[in-house]
């Protein structure tokens, strides 16, 4: 009987499962996964945590041990390109590997996963990179997930969850608008640049400039990021909503005929994006602009560890009346305490996506590439890792009873 075959036969009995998990990458989301799934887990975990500085996993591996409340395994590994054969004791008999590291490492840790017949995740916005996890997934006897964070991830796991309910409430499938909305913010901003970095400055400066895919009159195209700024209020609150790069995941594919128009846009304070596109205008000739936007506001703007998550996904559409509807859902999540330690909202919210979707996999059901449209919602939004981040205050209700229905006039 196979490793996996064994896995399921000892669930089918109602024993406890025990899976061993890698995690690549021991930064901030690497640890707060492994937190996670040590505090909220419905099965045991061996956690193996490894980076390219062993110091920085031996770090993690501590911050693990006090962090959790639970008895927990955690060993420590060095990952250096080009070393996997020597750390045969790591990977043989794993599970999944939940790969944190920079998405420039994807395909190298997926091909790991696929060798080793463990499961595998990421979190990675990369587009080239992920097209080469599907080329080397899509034959695997396990199951890839992709693209589990929050924007990429949850966002469009949320609002496809949107799209059901609205088809089962109006028995309309084509919609006029599905709008995914995400601001990793500050609590505080100051003039001129009102932001505050709460993740990868450079990761902020790509999804700038990278160009953005949407739908536009029901045709999946390609538009350039920063290229539609708009105000909108979300709980009273009044942001400014722009295109970027990478967040609707494989949803302007998915609904390209169905929705009028889908897109993913970044949310700011008002002024940022002005400000941004001061800096833009000014980027010399001949000199990489990701590279001079990075650098101009690293010069300025801070980095922060309280944050606030801010998170808006509507579907609007007509009924059989010909009156407008909309369902929404809105989210404003700041630090989270996660067993003795504090998660930073965008650790939390990022890492919540990807350990529920780890526990989608550890199941079974799940096989080759998944993208975010093939996750089951319901299940998704209502496992522990969701629950306990997105809707702590539902005691296990889930995000059915957490929509807000309106009728736009």
């Amino acid at each position: 009987m196979s490793h996996l075959s064994t896995k399921f036969f000892q669930k089918a009995n109602n024993m406890i499962l025990k899976y061993k998990i890698i995690i690549a990458g021991a930064g901030g989301i690497g640890r707060a996964v492994g937190l996670l799934l040590a505090e909220y887990a419905d099965f045991k975990v061996d956690l193996f945590i490894g980076d390219r500085d062993k110091l920085i996993a031996q770090e993690a591996a501590e911050w693990l041990k006090h962090g959790c409340t639970k008895e927990l395994s955690v060993d420590t590994f060095q990952l250096l390109p080009g070393y996997e054969d020597q750390k045969d004791h790591v990977f043989v008999g794993a599970d999944i590997i939940l790969d944190c590291l920079p998405g420039s490492e994807a395909p190298r840790i997926g091909t790991i996963a696929k060798k080793y017949g463990a499961h595998y995740v990421n979190l990675t916005e990369y587009v080239a990179e992920t097209d080469q996890l599907k080329s080397i997934s899509k034959d695997a006897d396990t199951g890839f997930i992709l693209q589990t964070g929050l924007a990429p991830g949850f966002v469009n796991i949320l609002a496809h969850f949107l799209y059901q309910d609205f088809v089962q409430k109006y028995k309309k499938l084509q919609v006029e608008y599905i709008g995914m909305k995400v601001g990793a913010l500050t609590e505080h901003a100051e003039a001129p640049h009102f932001y505050g970095f709460t993740w990868s400055p450079i990761g902020v400066a790509t999804e700038y400039l990278k160009d953005a895919w949407v739908i536009d009159n029901f045709q999946r195209t390609s538009v350039s990021s920063l290229s539609e700024q708009c105000s909108l209020i979300i709980d009273g609150f009044i942001y400014e909503e722009n295109f970027t790069s990478g967040g609707a995941a494989d949803l302007p594919e998915v609904f390209s005929g169905i929705a009028k128009k889908l897109d993913y846009k970044t949310l700011r304070y008002p002024g940022h994006y002005d400000w941004i596109k001061s800096i833009l205008n000014k980027v010399p000739d001949g000199e990489d602009a990701v590279c001079y936007l990075e650098k101009q506001m690293r010069s300025v703007v801070p980095l922060t560890e309280r944050d606030l998550v801010i998170i808006y996904c509507t579907v609007k559409g007509f009924d059989r009346t010909s009156s407008l509807r909309s369902l929404e859902q809105s989210f404003k999540i700041g630090p989270v305490k996660v067993g003795n330690a504090t998660l930073r909202a965008i650790q939390a919210t990022t890492a919540a996506p990807m350990a529920e979707c780890a526990r989608l996999l550890l199941s079974g059901r799940y096989k080759g590439t998944i993208q975010q449209s093939e996750i089951d919602c319901q299940e998704f939004l209502s496992g522990p890792f969701i629950q306990a981040i997105y809707y702590p205050d539902t005691k296990g209700k889930g995000a059915m009873n957490n929509l807000k229905m309106v009728v736009a006039n």
